[in-house]
């Protein structure tokens, strides 16, 4: 599951379930999730001293994306500003937007996507795309299913058997997140699910993680080899 830092999380939570159709499955005082018509999970934290990227520049980078599908791009991009987005961009087939914390995400065409939005890839940034898609594909056991000089993507089956896709974006000037430091923020993390915490540290650290302390009790919180957070947990 991908969680996305907010200053406010409600506000972020509701904007989304808004715009994509997505019904808000669990909301507790830091923490809000949100399900996708696939069956994907994507949560709000509280972030209270979070920092908004500047998109497209890497002195505040974006680090995450959500790569949504639509049948009707442009009006779902009208929809969006009135909701509370900002337009950033656009291209032959999609346009790019900021949320209203600042997080920019993708609209992207496609024909006869139903009344909910789908999910089509969470989007990370990546110095080495095809090093860190090898990295998330042997910790999941996922396949590299794309690969070309914009980026590599992984999918395969995850939590409660449900399809996934994660694509990582090559960055050449790439800036890592510097957790728990708010003026170099994560913008979002990975919770993994794992049988057992002890065997999942021992193999993401043999993979090229790096522990970081501040976990939660029920989680271990680590860096991948770009930088980004991620957390294992058994709950």
């Amino acid at each position: 599951m991908v969680a996305i830092d907010a200053p406010d999380h409600a506000k972020l939570a509701s904007f989304y379930a808004d715009l994509t159709g997505w019904p808000i499955i669990r909301s507790e005082p830091d923490w809000i999730v949100t399900r996708t018509p696939e069956g994907k999970d994507v949560a709000f934290q509280l972030a209270p001293d979070h920092v908004p990227p500047q998109w497209p520049g890497q002195e505040r980078p974006q680090q995450f994306h959500l790569d949504l599908l639509v049948d009707g791009y442009q009006e779902a991009a009208e929809r969006a500003v009135s909701l509370g987005a900002t337009r950033l961009g656009e291209g032959a087939t999609w346009v790019t937007l900021a949320d209203p914390a600042g997080h920019p995400f993708d609209l992207c065409q496609r024909d006869g996507v139903g009344p909910a939005m789908e999910l089509f890839a969470v989007t990370i940034d990546a110095p080495d795309a095809p090093g860190l898609a090898r990295f998330y594909a042997a910790l999941t056991g996922t396949e590299i299913t794309y690969e070309g000089p914009e980026g590599v993507m992984i999918s395969g089956t995850g939590y409660r058997d449900v399809p996934a896709n994660v694509l990582f974006q090559q960055v050449s000037d790439y800036t890592p997140p510097q957790w728990p430091d708010p003026a170099h923020p994560q913008q979002a993390h990975w919770d993994i699910l794992v049988d057992d915490l002890d065997e999942g540290e021992e193999k993401v650290l043999a993979l090229g993680a790096r522990r970081l302390e501040g976990a939660p009790e029920g989680f271990r919180v680590f860096a991948d080899p770009a930088g980004h957070p991620f957390c294992l947990t058994v709950a």
